[in-house]
Formats: C-alpha cells, sequence, structure tokens
C-alpha cells in the first residue's frame, strides 16, 4: 500500500506562486482601467512596485511579466508586435469580475437559482410535493407519499388508492430572459476624477460571466450609447473607453428595444448605468445636442421611449451614478412612466443593484 509522501518545503516557490496570484489580482483591475492596455497596465504596476513595494527580491515585476506569458495571458503574437490581451486572460477577467461583485451569491445557501412565484412544466424535479393534478405526468407521482395517504385515508386492512390520495414532486418551471444591457460612454462617466465607466464595464463582465455559467439559455445583449448608441461583443468590454461624446439616451433605448423584439421569450428587461441627462438627439443625419440643463425637446422623446416600453412589458432599470436633485426628478419620472425602478447608486454599490434586480426581473410571470 502506497502511503504519504513528504519533499522538502520550498517556501520560496510557494511565495511566488502567492506573489504571481496577488499581482494578477492588481494587474487585472489595471487592464480595465487602461482599456486593456497591456503597456499601460505593466508601467502602472512598475510605478506602483516602486511606491509600495510590491514584490521582494525573490520575485519582481520582470518575473511576474514573464510569468504572464508563459501562462498563456499575455502575447506579442500579433501584427503590430506589442503585447495584447489573450482570450484566456479575458475570460479571467469576466471570472475575476463575478468573484468581486457577484461573489455573495456564489457562497450562499441558495446558489443563486431563481425562484418563481408559481411552480409549472419543466424538466427537473424539485423537492416540493402536492396534490395531484389532471395533466400531471406518471413519472412525476411519488408513491411513496401517496401509498401513505391512502393507509391514512382508507385504513390498512383492504387496501385501495383513489386520486385524492396521489402527490406528485413538482417540475420546477424554467424561464428565459432576454436582458439588454446599456452602458453610457459619454464624456461625463470620466469628468471630475471619477472614474464611473470601469466598475460599469465590471458590471458587464459579470452579468455576463453569470448568465453564461448560471442561466445559459438566458440572453444577454450590451450596447453602448453617446452621440450615437451601437452593439459590443462581449470580448470588446475590457477595451471599451469613453469618448467626447454627448448623451443619446433615445438612440440606446430604440437599439434596446429593437434587440429585444428579435428575442422569442417574454420575459424581457432592460437595466441603464448612467451618470447624466439626455442631451442629444439624432434627426436625420444631424444631432440635436443641449448639455445645458434638461432640454425639453429631448426629455419628451425619452419619456415617450420610456412609455413605448410600458406598453411592451419591458421594464427599465435605471442607475443614476450621480446625486443631481433636478435629475433625480428626471430619473423619477422617467421611471413612473415606464413603471420600472431606479437607483441612486454610488460606484461601490453598483454591482449589488444590478444582481437584485437581475434576479427579481426574472422571476416576473407575463402570460
Amino acid at each position: 500500500m502506497l502511503g504519504h509522501r513528504f519533499s522538502e518545503f520550498k517556501p520560496d516557490l510557494q511565495g511566488d506562486k502567492n506573489k504571481f496570484d496577488e499581482l494578477f489580482n492588481l494587474f487585472q483591475q489595471l487592464l480595465l482601467m487602461t482599456s486593456g492596455n497591456v503597456t499601460d497596465a505593466m508601467a502602472w504596476m512598475n510605478q506602483l512596485d516602486r511606491q509600495y513595494s510590491l514584490t521582494n527580491d525573490q520575485y519582481g515585476i520582470g518575473d511576474f511579466f514573464e510569468d504572464l506569458k508563459k501562462k498563456g495571458y499575455i502575447t506579442e503574437e500579433n501584427q503590430d508586435g506589442q503585447f495584447i490581451m489573450t482570450p484566456k486572460s479575458e475570460q479571467s477577467i469576466r471570472k475575476s469580475a463575478l468573484d468581486e461583485i457577484f461573489g455573495k451569491l456564489r457562497r450562499s445557501k441558495s446558489g443563486g437559482n431563481h425562484q418563481l412565484p408559481h411552480t409549472g412544466t419543466g424538466d427537473e424535479l424539485s423537492s416540493d410535493v402536492r396534490q395531484f393534478q389532471f395533466g400531471d405526468a406518471l413519472e412525476q407521482i411519488s408513491m411513496t407519499e401517496s401509498i401513505k395517504n391512502a393507509q391514512i385515508n382508507h385504513g390498512t386492512e383492504d387496501f385501495y388508492l383513489l386520486e385524492n390520495d396521489l402527490e406528485v414532486v413538482d417540475k420546477e418551471q424554467k424561464t428565459n430572459t432576454a436582458t439588454v444591457l446599456m452602458i453610457d460612454i459619454s464624456h461625463s462617466m470620466i469628468l471630475y476624477g471619477e472614474d464611473r465607466i470601469t466598475p460599469a464595464k465590471k458590471v458587464a463582465l459579470a452579468m455576463a460571466e453569470l448568465i453564461r455559467t448560471k442561466y445559459p439559455k438566458d440572453m444577454l445583449d450590451i450596447i453602448v450609447f453617446g452621440n450615437d448608441a451601437w452593439q459590443i461583443q462581449l470580448k470588446d468590454l475590457p477595451y471599451l473607453e469613453v469618448g467626447p461624446y454627448h448623451t443619446n439616451t433615445v438612440a440606446g433605448l430604440e437599439l434596446a428595444m429593437d434587440l429585444l423584439r428579435r428575442r422569442k421569450t417574454k420575459n424581457k428587461q432592460i437595466f441603464m448605468i448612467t451618470d447624466g441627462k439626455p442631451t442629444c438627439l439624432k434627426e436625420g443625419i444631424k444631432y440635436y445636442k443641449n448639455s445645458f440643463g434638461l432640454d425639453r425637446k429631448i426629455v419628451s422623446k425619452t419619456l415617450t421611449l420610456a412609455a413605448q416600453c410600458r406598453r411592451l412589458d419591458v421594464p427599465i432599470t435605471t442607475f443614476m451614478i450621480a446625486s443631481d436633485p433636478y435629475l433625480k426628478q428626471f430619473v423619477q419620472e422617467f421611471t413612473r412612466v415606464n413603471n420600472g425602478r431606479a437607483y441612486y447608486s454610488g460606484l461601490k454599490g453598483l454591482g449589488g443593484f444590478v444582481l437584485e434586480d437581475f434576479q427579481r426581473n426574472r422571476r416576473r410571470n407575463l402570460k
């Protein structure tokens, strides 16, 4: 019989491994802040190392950089010959965002499963038992509970089983949900020295990874909006940058509604992460812009789209990263017209709010 084998403990090697993980977590944060620019992220790593002594004599930033290449997180095999992220690195960033923002969900007893207000036809048995109803499949019948009911109701001497004695194991109803996540990339998302776009990207990455791993039949579309609105792919998120744009909320909502029309599921929802008021419309090939206060023309068009979404039974949850009283009044009116929800969230609490509403909206039962 082969027993335990002992080998020499090498603390330096173990320390290097832990040091890589520690540095890699920081490196991923910097990649999001630099919009996926590996060179800029490594420059920041060097600067932080000089300032805060992140490394030691046994393991330096150079060793970390070599490990990134060996482990396949970065590569220079491209046309420009510059170091770029690999798909492995992009996937790691998504998982890191999921752990950081939705970590409590994954550690909960429920495991993040969505519960519905009622049960129905599905393909997975639950732990709930109920009385037999016409149309229930035979394989759902709980023989143990049914026989016990017959014995209690009719005695054991002359055993017989009636329909009223039957109990069945419920099947969990599965619902598919189509979600559109709108991200504001107007210039105000980096104004006043506050980085608001990075938390928004983290939330989008975490949501995408959550849906991919927990609800693979769900659909998530991600769009960005500035002067115009356009759809982006999941792989584009780490590289997303704020532009010199105004905020064309109307274009974002129109694109979101167009994407949702193509989805066959009944459960549909829009999440909008923004920090400012709508300031732009596109009229033909020209842009109508007004950054000074709330423009009546722009607001009216925005509210009209909110009402259209309500008629289509598409709730809009707005996450306003701002605290201006007049902006709150606009969001309140927008939310009332749509019958949706609104949160005036700080950057730290954004992920929790998004997760809470994602689960709540996914439980909606649309007939």
